[in-house]
């Protein structure tokens, strides 16, 4: 897998231009439900948030790419989950990680609309949590509410995450 991030890496390094709508897929694929579990999306926004430090690409067009990617991924889970209900738990490849479908339910029925924020940031949780907004009935207006909170808020933090490590290993790389 290491190999494989270190030529997309590559890839997008080249093809800067299209950094938002790289960013925008990986992060729908990340925030989808049956996507997060398969698609390495974090690793790659911090890599890229990586490259952020070196100068190699802008923040902004990073955040702004991820941004929409993780509304359109959750905004289409959430639609899952209403239209759907308890069927979508059943399909692959959620049937074969009950135990993410279990904490998703703890966690919602705790923390209701938070747990959408919670859900940007827990691996366990994502593939569940906006499916289960929906299959709760949350209102429209409220999920777009919490979602969006929690999409910015991953959208930002994951990248600069991988800014300031590159910051930091550029820093200590300067005393060798």
């Amino acid at each position: 897998m290491d190999a494989w991030i270190e030529s997309f890496i590559a890839f997008v390094d080249r093809n800067r231009d299209w950094l938002p709508l790289i960013m925008a897929v990986f992060a729908a694929a990340e925030n989808l439900a049956f996507l997060s579990i398969l698609i390495p999306s974090t690793a790659v926004l911090v890599a890229i948030g990586a490259l952020v430090a070196t100068g190699a690409v802008d923040f902004m067009p990073l955040f702004i790419g991820a941004s929409v990617g993780a509304l359109a991924g959750s905004i289409i889970s959430y639609w899952l989950g209403w239209r759907y209900g308890a069927a979508v738990l059943a399909m692959w490849p959620l049937k074969n990680h009950p135990e993410m479908v279990e904490k998703g339910k703890i966690t919602f029925n705790r923390f209701g609309g938070a747990a959408l924020i919670i859900g940007h940031f827990t691996t366990v949780f994502r593939p569940v949590a906006f499916i289960m907004a929906g299959m709760s009935r949350m209102s429209v207006p409220q999920f777009m509410i919490w979602n969006t909170i929690g999409s910015l808020a991953w959208a930002w933090l994951i990248p600069k995450l991988g800014e300031y490590g590159g910051d930091i290993l550029g820093w200590l790389w300067s005393f060798v």
